[in-house]
């Protein structure tokens, strides 16, 4: 029956990338994908057809005698993805909100006018490089969100602007892949004393940078990257006008940038540190005066609770559907290897282990199934893959090839889930036009780790 819980992966899947095609909202099947799932797996497990592991290792299989304790181990099951997931939507909604605040002051209009060039090649790089740059010090989620609203004041033809987003998540992801606080896998494998941080820069920053530097190369080529961009100055000065424009923009950036610092001081997680920043953003959004002859009457119009409104909750709800329904093939007992059962992503990747020899392929194959299935379970996996004393060359190229094999897909990687939901971009299209570039400098990247290696 096992195999029945991994075709309505699939078919879900397979529904959200043909959102256009059967004119359905991708959130659609992404909800009814996890819920249908988990009835399934609940229903399957209380009849006995499943087996259940939770992150400890330890399974439960339902029995009469055992029916208690089993329904407390599968609720906890449950809870644990719930709260995982929780922890990445919840540092989703603070940053939206942050970002959302910094656009009803205008601070936007800051780092527009301070984009002089008109050249789209140009503004492709300074785009690519900023969020290079970024991802690596916040992290690339926050970092595509924050270009991204950069890029909607700068690009109005939306046909053009997804080629610059496209490209900026390919950037974000790379940059995320260096840093031990720029992408949640390498936090997971700094945190499980994998890799120091000190050498998870050192041996992987030249590889990261060759997987941004190549795709952007020959995209500097395409036709659509060619000329210039028609900019209105009239509208960059307009923008600059609120007194808050300033103040906002770069304590919004600030309280972003601070989460990380937050966390090595308090050593709470980051949903907490952004929603401290979110609380010191909002009380000086609901003080601060925008206009030099403010009327409290126009309050409403720099409200935070506006910005609340301006969310796409739908991909919010898109990217819950997806964690949960990786939860239950996280959880699924699908088979054993050496008598220790395993949930069905894990045995995955001992399968892949035990077919194919070379550790550097099955990395490399663990890089690119990443833009397919969610990267932590994968990574976490890894860590339970591999014996390998701290600092370890397969950690670091684990690191990296789950940070940037999320782009070789539009739904890969948290940013490509934001930059989709936000710019509503397609995955066909992304498909077609962008994951080619993803595929060169992924495999240009791992070859530059390898020869370093």
């Amino acid at each position: 029956m096992e195999p029945v819980l991994v075709l309505i992966f699939v078919l879900g899947y397979l529904a959200i990338t043909l959102e256009h095609p059967l004119k359905l909202d991708k959130t659609v099947p992404a909800l009814l994908m996890a819920v249908i799932m988990w009835a399934v797996l609940t229903c399957g497990f209380r009849e006995g057809w499943f087996s259940i592991i939770n992150g400890e290792g330890e399974v439960f299989s339902f029995t009469p005698e055992t029916a208690e304790a089993s329904m407390a181990g599968l609720n906890a099951i449950i809870l644990h993805h719930l709260g995982k997931a929780a922890e990445i939507l919840i540092f989703l909604i603070g940053a939206m909100t942050i970002v959302e605040i910094i656009d009803l002051h205008q601070g936007f209009g800051i780092l527009k006018g301070a984009v002089r060039t008109q050249s789209k090649c140009k503004l492709l790089w300074i785009t690519g490089i900023g969020g290079f740059v970024l991802s690596s010090v916040i992290d690339n989620l926050t970092a595509t969100i924050i270009l991204v609203t950069l890029l909607r004041k700068l690009i109005s033809s939306r046909e053009e602007r997804i080629w610059y987003v496209s490209l900026v998540v390919i950037a974000a992801n790379a940059g995320g892949a260096w840093s031990p606080i720029g992408d949640v896998t390498t936090t997971m494998l700094w945190i499980a004393n994998k890799v120091s941080a000190t050498h998870l820069v050192l041996y992987t920053v030249l590889p990261s940078v060759i997987c941004f530097a190549v795709p952007f190369g020959i995209a500097s080529f395409l036709p659509v990257f060619r000329g210039n961009l028609s900019v209105d100055n009239e509208s960059d000065l307009e923008e600059e006008r609120l007194l808050s424009s300033r103040t906002m923009l770069w304590l919004g950036l600030g309280a972003i940038v601070s989460v990380p610092v937050f966390k090595a001081l308090v050593h709470l997680p980051p949903y907490m540190g952004i929603m401290l920043g979110l609380g010191i953003v909002w009380a000086v959004s609901e003080s601060i005066h925008p206009e030099r002859d403010f009327k409290q009457a126009r309050r409403y119009l720099y409200s935070s609770n506006r910005a609340l409104s301006k969310i796409e909750m739908s991909s919010i709800l898109f990217f819950w559907g997806i964690l949960m329904a990786v939860g239950v093939l996280e959880s699924l007992v699908y088979g054993s290897v050496g008598g220790e059962p395993m949930g069905a992503l894990r045995y995955m990747a001992e399968s892949l282990r035990t077919v194919i020899p070379n550790e550097n392929i099955v990395v490399l194959l663990l890089g690119m199934l990443s833009s397919v299935v969610d990267n932590v379970p994968l990574v976490a996996a890894s860590i339970g893959m591999y014996n390998d004393p701290l600092n370890a060359p397969v950690w670091q190229f684990i690191a990296l090839s789950a940070g940037t094999g999320g782009s070789l897909l539009i739904i890969g990687s948290a940013a490509g889930v934001a930059a989709m939901g936000m710019e509503k971009i397609d995955f066909l299209w992304y498909l077609k036009r962008v994951s080619w570039l993803a595929l060169i400098g992924f495999f240009a990247g791992a070859g530059v780790f390898l020869a370093m290696a």
